[in-house]
């Protein structure tokens, strides 16, 4: 998951980063309205984590900048208000879950997936594609029952273009979306090719159809043939 973590409270933030980046997913984080809008209007996350209280402005704002924008990015807002009226808000607003601080880091990760499978798979733990099946909780993959073995980016990227079959999606929309918006994104991709070759060739050999497309100058499309 690519999640993006808008906190001011430094070791709340720092404790949230470690816990999610130490799960394998790819966090960026900002401490202040600005640098968050920023983030938002440029990139795009699986779920974002939206504290109220920031010191240069509204929490609530960002998620009407959302809107306005017409961005699908899953939002959990994370707040230390307790009052019925800012659930009340932030819910019409837009946001996926409101969870009141303090929390238990692992009752957020619940809530951050649960938000990630509905947005993208109608909250389904098991994602199918014709004879290709993913068990998102156990992040298994198998092809007509045979199971499949994926590295972490090539069970990322499989995830990324199920989430996005029958779309075209760039090559800078895949490198962001699996190594984040810090990396260079130079005009080579040759590591975006290794991950699709590989990911292409061990479903080929499990049994499953290719349904993966190379489009030209473009990036990549799964879906049916």
């Amino acid at each position: 998951m690519k999640i993006l973590i808008i906190e001011d409270e430094q070791a709340l933030m720092e404790s949230m980063l470690a816990y999610f980046t130490g799960e394998g997913n790819i966090c960026e984080h900002a401490s202040n309205f600005a640098a968050a809008s920023e983030k938002i209007e440029l990139y795009n996350y699986d779920c974002i984590l939206l504290d109220l209280g920031l010191p240069d402005g509204e929490g609530l704002q960002l998620l009407s900048r959302l809107k306005k924008l017409h961005k699908r990015d899953g939002v959990l807002i994370i707040s230390a208000r307790h009052s019925l009226d800012d659930r009340l808000a932030g819910l019409d607003l837009g946001a996926d879950d409101y969870l009141v601080k303090p929390f238990h880091l692992s009752e957020l990760k619940a809530r951050v997936s649960a938000i990630v499978r509905r947005k993208n798979f109608d909250g389904d733990h098991v994602i199918t594609f014709n004879e290709i099946k993913v068990d998102v909780s156990a992040m298994k993959v198998s092809v007509a029952d045979n199971p499949v073995i994926l590295t972490k980016k090539e069970y990322e990227l499989l995830i990324y273009l199920l989430s996005n079959k029958n779309k075209v999606v760039s090559k800078n929309a895949i490198a962001e979306h699996l190594w984040g918006d810090e990396m260079d994104l130079s005009n080579d991709f040759d590591f975006i090719y290794t991950h699709i070759k590989n990911l292409k060739k061990k479903l080929s050999e499990a049994g499953a159809k290719d349904y993966l497309r190379s489009i030209y100058g473009i990036g990549y499309k799964f879906g049916e043939l």
